[in-house]
């Protein structure tokens, strides 16, 4: 194909170490609603999929569901939101794709709220010409969903693309839509997940990432 790609990033994991506030949040919520609060090691698979899915999974029933979310999103809305770090080397990295010419948009399924907040305050934010993010009734979370969704907003086609994420379902939404992707190793999935799920390369450092698009 002609051109270069619009490249869509994922938030959780591959711009961003959000690990602090979000298994900070899940924490309180279990601990607000007298449950057993579960480590963090045991957590950690929570970054990524869908949290209503992940609360679904625990509390079987819809109004506890909802709760447990209202609780997450106060705790994250007011404070987890600012407990990240940006990897190493991401700002650059963005710097070099967005002045090669390339589109740049965020994917993400934290909420879409949640994720502009964010980027409104990372220096690099403004680079991202669109961020979607899940919809606040949870109708649209899913990757593959979030993917059509950015296509429909940019009035992209799927070829013109590439998808870059940590997770599976980063790599699984871009292979619904057969659309190139790229899996990253410092955020919170490993390698054999991205093979499984079907990753056309996998990089190391935000370095071998721009190598790809030289």
């Amino acid at each position: 194909m002609s051109g270069k790609p619009t490249l869509f990033f994922d938030l959780d994991g591959t711009l961003i170490d959000s690990e602090p506030g979000i298994i900070n949040g899940i924490q309180h919520v279990f601990a607000s609603m007298q449950q057993p609060v579960p480590d963090a090691a045991s957590l950690r698979p929570w970054i990524g999929p869908p949290m209503r899915d992940s609360f679904q999974s625990v509390f079987g029933e819809e109004a506890q569901v909802a709760q447990a979310l209202a609780l997450y999103r106060q705790r994250y809305d007011t404070l987890g939101w600012t407990e990240l770090t940006v990897y190493t080397g991401i700002p650059e990295l963005i710097a070099t794709l967005k002045a090669a010419g390339h589109r740049l948009a965020v994917v993400t399924s934290k909420n879409e709220r949640s994720a502009r907040q964010i980027l409104a305050n990372l220096p690099f934010g403004t680079s991202f010409e669109e961020i979607v993010g899940a919809s606040d009734d949870g109708q649209r979370r899913f990757k593959s969903d979030l993917i059509a969704e950015a296509l429909r907003r940019l009035s992209l086609s799927a070829e013109a693309c590439v998808m870059i994420g940590d997770r599976r379902m980063d790599i699984e939404g871009a292979v619904h839509h057969q659309m190139r992707c790229v899996g990253v190793l410092w955020g919170f999935g490993d390698r054999e997940e991205l093979t499984t799920a079907g990753a056309g390369a996998i990089v190391q450092t935000p370095a071998e990432l721009e190598a790809c698009f030289a």
